[in-house]
């Protein structure tokens, strides 16, 4: 049986792929329907601020977004690479789990320019009860208050 690190490390490994090989159409297949989203900065997330520079409380609002990205927004192209650190698993009960995962994303511009672009931690909340983890509540916690306005790519 795997236990629920593995399956906590796979789902956040399989989440970083997805949007590193600009998979981005399924990327909301990685949360639940009714799933909170919120990419923040430490100072507002240390303050209790709820304002964030993406929010999303549902999964359509998720591919709204992706059709955005895809249809209407005008930015430069790029990519990313997620380095994940090792998942530390806070809390289980009730079916849930929850997380914290350190990150670094490193974006990649057509010429071939590549910035860190951000660190932080995602403090998640996953739903274990479907076959594969579903992300219920993704709090991207970035460690400056300083991002790119080119924030056009999920973290």
């Amino acid at each position: 049986m795997t236990s629920a690190y593995e399956r906590i490390a796979r789902a956040q490994a399989a989440y970083a792929r997805c949007i590193d090989a600009d998979d981005l159409e399924r990327w909301p297949d990685f949360f639940t329907e009714k799933c909170f989203y919120l990419v923040t900065n430490a100072d507002s997330h240390r303050e209790g601020l709820e304002a964030g520079m993406i929010w999303a409380d549902n999964r359509d609002m998720l591919v709204d977004r992706v059709t955005a990205l895809r249809e209407a927004n005008i930015y430069e192209r790029h990519s990313y690479r997620h380095i994940l650190g090792q998942p530390f698993l806070l809390d289980e009960a009730d079916g849930e789990i929850r997380a914290e995962t350190p990150f670094l994303v490193v974006r990649i511009m057509r010429d071939g320019a590549s910035d860190l672009f951000a660190s932080g931690r995602y403090l998640d909340r996953y739903d274990l009860e479907p076959e594969e983890p579903k992300l219920a509540e993704r709090v991207v916690v970035c460690d400056s208050s300083r991002i790119d306005t080119l924030l056009a790519l999920p973290l």
